[in-house]
């Protein structure tokens, strides 16, 4: 069964990366189901949201590195264990807003910090725009999807054609040798042994296809990203939370140009470089994790010092 090949893949990447983790089932209003949370550590609250196609799971070599605090590592409706709904990209960017909202309230979380990757890097910064209250300090891991001028692999903007889409998923379905070709693509190969089959059994899950097909066309088009989903410099200049950029050298979705200039439009960010590409911490986990800590231990103060700056 799909559902048990995945929870056995999960299980083989966090014994892998030696993660003590439970797991949790929160009530999700958004998709009419619940959304599966991996919960590690001990400390002040950091939610971890992947990107697109990828569960909580893949964070794992990460997670093992990040002491001091309670890691909350969310599966997106459709990659993993979380519900979806048919409707999930109808008015795209409220339900992402509304999805992070609940497992929020699921987890009793009222303003934790985050950390994200592409896809869950551009949900999280709608999420600081729209509801500032309930987000701390934010560390985006590689380029945030479709910021600035970015977009996506030509292969992901074909997908995006409805039609196109349906039938090369069709001609490629999921595979050990699909999942090497997607590695090389977002230049992560080759990736761990547990790691390739977390994202093998990731793809064969049954809402997987529709769901994955659905949000590239809300978000991509072939020519690029749609203009009303992409991250806007003015947009960007209304995230006030210190942000944290991590970008890696050789991401194919944007690498060290890309962070110079978001770095310049976020109102309070540090941008630094690493090795790796899309998804840097699977093999550079080494480099990221004192960044990250370093991070989140000191921004406490500063967004505290930043309000009451602002306080009348």
């Amino acid at each position: 069964m799909p559902t048990q090949s995945f929870i056995e893949t999960q299980t083989a990447v966090l014994n892998r990366y030696g993660v003590d983790a439970e797991e949790r089932f929160v009530d999700v209003p958004t998709v009419a189901g619940r959304a599966h949370v991996i919960v590690a550590g001990d400390g002040p609250p950091v939610v971890m949201v992947n990107g697109i196609g990828t569960p909580a799971a893949m964070w794992a070599p990460l997670m093992a590195q990040l002491d001091g605090h309670t890691l909350y590592a969310v599966d997106l409706p459709a990659y993993g264990l979380t519900n979806t709904t048919p409707s999930l990209t109808n008015d795209f960017r409220s339900t992402a807003v509304r999805f992070l909202g609940d497992v929020l309230d699921g987890l009793g979380l009222d303003r934790p910090s985050f950390v994200a990757n592409s896809l869950g890097s551009l949900w999280a910064m709608w999420f600081a725009i729209d509801r500032p209250e309930r987000v701390g300090a934010m560390v985006h891991v590689g380029c945030p999807a479709i910021v600035l001028d970015t977009s996506a692999p030509l292969p992901m903007r074909l997908l995006s054609i409805r039609t196109l889409g349906r039938l090369m998923m069709k001609l490629q379905p999921p595979s050990p040798r699909q999942v090497k070709q997607l590695s090389k693509m977002v230049n992560e190969h080759p990736l761990p042994p547990e790691i390739a089959d977390l994202v093998l059994a990731t793809e064969q899950l049954p809402e997987f296809e529709p769901t994955f097909l659905a949000t590239l066309h809300a978000l991509v088009r072939l020519r690029g990203a749609c203009p009303d989903m992409a991250l806007t410099g003015d947009q960007l200049a209304q995230v006030n939370q210190p942000s944290l950029l991590i970008f890696a050298a050789n991401d194919p979705m944007g690498a060290a140009p890309v962070g110079e200039q978001l770095a310049k439009t976020l109102p309070h960010a540090e941008l630094h470089i690493v090795d790796g590409g899309h998804a840097p911490w699977v093999h550079h986990a080494d480099q990221i994790a004192p960044l990250v800590t370093a991070f989140l231990s000191r921004t406490p103060d500063r967004h505290l010092e930043r309000e009451s700056e602002d306080t009348p």
